[in-house]
C-alpha cells in the first residue's frame, strides 16, 4: 500500500499534514496547566461541532466502540431494555455489546440496505405502556451500507409515543462531516471518534451527554471503571483526566476543530455532499448501483457499492491493494463480497475523490467487468465543474 495516495475507506481518513504537525508534539505534563488549556477548549469545541448548548462532552481514550461501552454501561443496569434496530453490521455490533452486558435487547430486524425503522420505532414504543423500555440505540450513519437514517424522525416517534426513552445515537461516521442537531433531534447520547471526521489518527473516544442522560448516571448499575463518567466529570473540574490522556490527540482535536470551522461547518457539510454526489454519479455510469435503497438514505460520507451477482466485490478491494496501492472498503456482515465500499469523508476534495473513481474502474477493467474506462470519471467531473464553488454560496445562505 502506498502511503502517497489517498484512502478511500470510511475510517480512518485522511490526515491533512496540519494535523499530523499539530499531533507530532513533545510530551508534557499532563498534570499541569499547560494540559489544561488545551483540554477545555477541545470540549467546547466538540459541542459546537455536536451544535449543542447543553451537553456534557466527555472523552475517552478508545474508539467509536468504547464510546458506546461508555454510554450503556453508565446510563443503563444489567436487564434493562433497550429497543434497536438492526440493518447493518455497526448495528448489529451495538446490539451485540448490549446483550453482553446483560440487557435486554428488543430488535427490529430490518433489510440491509435500508435505514432506521421511525413508524416501526413508534409502534414498538407505544406498545411498552409500563416504559419498560429504557433507551432506543440508532446508527445516525450505517457506515457498512452507506445509509443515513433520520434521526429526528426517531425523535418525532418517541415524542408522538409520549415514550421516556433516552435517544442514543452512533454518529461515528457522520459527526464533523455531515450535520448533526443534538439538541435539535433531542438526542441523549451521540457519540463518535477521532479517526473519521475529525480527521485524526483513531484514539479517542468522543461523546456529548445531555442532562437527562446524565441524571440516569446515579441509578446505573452495569460496571464499570475505566469508562466511568463520574470519574471523568470530577476531574475534570480541575483541568485533569483520572488517568493518563491522551494528550497528543486532544491538541489535534482543537486544531481540527478550528479547521472545521474556519471552513464552516455548512460548507464541509455541502463539501461531503457535493463529492457524495459526484461519486454517485460515476457509480450510475459504470451500471451499477448503491446498496443504500433509495437516495434519501444516501449517505454523504461512504457509497457502498453493489456488484453484479456471481462477483466477489473483495476482489476489487484486493487488487486495487496490490496493484495500485489504494484502499477501498469491504464488504461487512451481510454484505460480504457483493459490494466494495468508497470512504469520501474528513479530508477530501473533489481532485483526490476522481483519483479513487479513476482506480476503481481501472480495478473493475482488470477483473473484467464490463465498466467503461473513463466513464465514471467523466460523469463526475460533469458534475463537479458544474457545482464547483456552490458550498461557498449555501454557506453564505445559511450563515445569512
Amino acid at each position: 500500500m502506498s502511503t502517497q495516495n489517498p484512502i478511500f475507506i470510511p475510517g480512518p481518513t485522511n490526515i491533512p499534514e496540519e494535523l499530523r504537525r499539530a499531533v507530532d508534539y513533545p510530551s508534557i505534563d499532563h498534570r499541569s496547566p499547560a494540559f489544561a488549556e488545551m483540554y477545555k477548549p477541545a470540549l467546547d469545541g466538540v459541542r459546537r461541532i455536536l451544535q449543542s448548548k447543553e451537553a456534557e462532552v466527555i472523552l475517552f481514550p478508545a474508539t467509536g466502540t468504547g464510546a458506546w461501552e461508555a454510554a450503556v454501561t453508565n446510563t443503563l443496569s444489567p436487564g434493562d431494555k433497550v429497543l434497536a434496530a438492526r440493518y447493518g453490521m455497526f448495528s448489529h455490533r451495538w446490539i451485540d455489546l448490549c446483550r453482553r452486558h446483560g440487557l435486554d435487547v428488543e430488535v427490529i430486524e430490518t433489510p440491509w440496505g435500508e435505514g432506521a425503522p421511525a413508524d416501526a420505532f413508534e409502534q414498538a414504543l407505544k406498545a411498552d405502556t409500563r416504559h419498560t423500555i429504557k433507551a432506543v440505540l440508532v446508527c445516525h450513519n450505517e457506515t457498512a451500507t452507506g445509509v443515513v437514517s433520520d434521526i429526528a424522525s426517531v425523535r418525532r416517534a418517541l415524542d408522538a409515543a409520549r415514550h421516556p426513552a433516552l435517544l442514543y445515537v452512533d454518529g461515528v461516521s457522520s459527526i464533523a462531516s455531515m450535520d448533526f442537531r443534538m439538541d435539535e433531534w433531542g438526542v441523549d447520547i451521540a457519540i463518535t471518534g477521532s479517526q473519521k471526521g475529525f480527521m485524526l489518527p483513531a484514539g479517542l473516544a468522543i461523546l456529548g451527554i445531555s442532562p437527562r442522560a446524565l441524571d440516569a448516571v446515579a441509578s446505573a448499575k452495569c460496571p464499570r471503571c475505566f469508562f466511568d463518567f463520574r470519574d471523568m466529570l470530577k476531574t475534570r473540574a480541575t483541568g485533569g483526566f483520572p488517568y493518563t490522556p491522551p494528550v497528543n490527540l486532544i491538541r489535534g482535536l482543537s486544531v481540527s476543530i478550528g479547521m472545521l470551522e474556519a471552513e464552516g461547518l455548512p460548507r464541509v457539510f455541502d463539501r461531503h455532499r457535493r463529492i457524495a454526489e459526484g461519486v454517485r454519479k460515476a457509480v450510475a455510469a459504470w451500471g451499477l448501483h448503491l446498496c443504500a435503497k433509495r437516495p434519501a438514505l444516501y449517505s454523504d460520507t461512504v457509497s457502498a457499492v453493489l456488484v453484479p451477482d456471481g462477483f466477489d466485490a473483495t476482489r476489487i478491494v484486493t487488487h486495487a491493494a496490490e496493484k495500485y496501492g489504494v484502499a477501498f472498503g469491504v464488504g461487512l456482515g451481510e454484505v460480504a463480497g457483493k459490494l466494495f465500499r468508497i470512504g469520501h469523508l474528513g479530508s477530501m476534495t473533489d481532485v483526490m475523490a476522481l483519483s479513487g473513481i479513476a482506480t476503481a474502474e481501472m480495478v473493475m477493467a482488470d477483473l473484467g467487468l464490463p465498466v467503461a474506462l473513463g466513464s465514471g470519471v467523466a460523469a463526475a467531473q460533469e458534475y463537479y465543474r458544474a457545482s464547483a464553488g456552490r458550498e461557498k454560496t449555501a454557506a453564505s445562505r445559511a450563515a445569512a
